[in-house]
């Protein structure tokens, strides 16, 4: 077999992803928040790019200084500034008494002072940054970081920590371990691995957590759910052999069984139910009582409305498009004075870059509404009626709707929320499985399903607790075609207890 070289020509397809699509794709799938960043970014990196309410108007910059306006001068000259004397006589008092940064040679300043009384502890705060942004003196005082914010729970252990010990292996310690303890008031960490981290003994460790977990709220620093409520029995004294055995089995606590409780806690029937009703009075989750990250509402990036004649009238919200212009005139007064290839280079792709980036974002508008309109259009029963009237509905029935493609309606209801007289939704909320009409009809809509037998249990009487046999019974007689594994799978994801935990509780109100 000889080998040879020879020239061939084929015609062959392919798809590029070229930067600017990729950046299309990127903004499709972006929620309204981190839109706002990333075109906050663009308008600062960007220098064609400005806001469409012209906030950010540029001017060519020159390299040269402006003449001084010859009239400003004589403002500038010393024979204009008023005396000593003369403000003195204006104010009616001694200048001293104005300005208090002209202290007396003999009176020491507050924060020299204050620093030579925290000496080198590191646990008082350091007054030297005062006048920047603090409540001391100094022109520029930040009074928003005066205003009250709410105590988080690493701020409230610190300062019982500052106070409950005056060692410092300790204190190191307890901020360590504090650092441990999340939102909700558990330790999260190991504190073996710390012991060996800060090179201390374990037993030390242990004891600073003990500390720890005396501090206010009542049982944080716990490990376990167990620990925690037990923390809190004991400040109370009221964790005897009996609510010990009790804390040992929870889970029996849980299913209300209660005579395997009476047996093992070595009582009868009364004081366990007065056992567990002071569990249910402790706080599982104690850290929750102090300030945590602020939680950011939910801007709805499409508007539903009802129009006068009956139908539905969705438009975008305005709040969450953002709103840049290309600044062409900008681009043509600095492009006549660029000088060098690099500079023309940087302003030629700075050009491209805001078109692309006003096109995308017109393009993104666009899909979105268009997208909304098909799910309204697929769901109107549901924004009408309600709940039980939704209906299933799947990706490619939208997308072959409005001739687009699965993976950018995908994209496009990630992250996107709908307001509507009936609430709040995500636009994924509405892409729901079917389940088979037991009579050959329409399939329902999973969704509809979950409220169905939701409405079924909040319903049921306490001396006719429904099985979920029972369950896909009343369903089929509806119409429903559902098993019962599907029907255990819906209400756990609801959190519903089973039949057998809802009568033992229902039993015991």
């Amino acid at each position: 077999m000889a080998l040879s070289q020879r020239l061939e020509f084929r015609q062959t397809q392919s798809l590029v992803m070229t930067p600017q699509l990729m950046q299309a794709i990127k903004l499709l799938q972006l929620s309204n928040l981190d839109l706002t960043a990333y075109v906050e970014a663009e308008l600062e990196r960007n220098p064609i790019l400005d806001r469409a309410d012209g906030e950010t108007a540029r001017e060519p910059e020159t390299l040269a200084a402006a003449p001084a306006d010859p009239a400003a001068g004589d403002w500038l000259k010393d024979d204009m500034a008023p005396s000593r004397e003369a403000m003195e006589a204006g104010l009616g008092t001694d200048l001293d008494n104005v300005f208090p940064d002209e202290r007396p040679a003999d009176r020491p300043e507050a924060p020299a002072a204050i620093e030579q009384l925290a000496g080198s502890d590191p646990y008082v705060s350091s007054w030297s940054n005062v006048g920047a942004g603090g409540h001391g003196g100094g022109d520029d005082v930040n009074y928003e970081g005066m205003a009250a914010a709410d105590l988080s729970l690493a701020d409230h252990l610190e300062t019982q920590l500052a106070l409950a010990t005056r060692d410092p292996r300790r204190r190191l310690i307890g901020h360590f371990i504090i650092d441990m303890i999340d939102e909700t008031g558990y330790l999260v960490g190991d504190l073996t691995e710390l012991a060996e981290r800060l090179g201390a003994p374990l037993q030390e460790v242990e004891a600073v957590l003990a500390l720890v977990q005396g501090f206010e709220p009542s049982g944080v620093g716990a490990r376990s759910l167990k620990e925690c409520l037990a923390l809190q029995l004991k400040e109370r004294n009221r964790l005897d052999p009996a609510m010990a055995t009790l804390l040992d089995n929870l889970e029996l606590v849980a299913k209300r069984n209660i005579p395997a409780l009476r047996r093992l806690c070595g009582v009868d029937e009364e004081d366990v139910a007065e056992m567990i009703a002071e569990l249910r009075g402790l706080t599982p989750k104690p850290g929750l009582a102090f300030g945590s990250t602020p939680v950011q509402p939910v801007v709805p990036d499409v508007l539903l409305r009802a129009a006068p004649d009956g139908t539905w009238m969705v438009e975008l919200n305005p709040d969450t498009l953002p709103r840049v212009l290309v600044n062409q005139n900008y681009y043509a007064r600095v492009a006549r004075t660029a000088r060098s290839e690099a500079d023309k280079t940087f302003l030629t792709e700075a050009l491209q870059t805001a078109n692309w980036l006003t096109r995308s974002l017109e393009q993104r508008a666009r899909t979105i509404l268009k997208v909304a309109t098909e799910i309204v259009r697929q769901q109107d029963a549901f924004f009408a009626l309600g709940v039980q009237y939704l209906r299933p509905l799947n990706l490619k029935t939208v997308a072959d709707a409005i001739g687009m493609h699965e993976s950018t309606v995908s994209r496009v209801t990630a992250n996107k929320f709908i307001a509507s007289a009936r609430g709040l939704f995500e636009l994924k909320y509405f892409f729901t499985a079917s389940i088979s009409n037991a009579e050959g009809g329409e399939a329902h809509s999973a969704e509809a399903v979950r409220h169905r037998i939701r409405q079924m249990i909040d319903a049921e009487a306490p001396d006719a607790i429904l099985s979920d046999d029972t369950i896909v019974a009343l369903l089929r007689k509806d119409g429903i075609d559902i098993a019962r594994r599907t029907v255990a799978k819906y209400r756990e994801s609801m959190r519903i207890a089973s039949s057998v935990e809802r009568r033992r509780e229902k039993a015991g109100r």
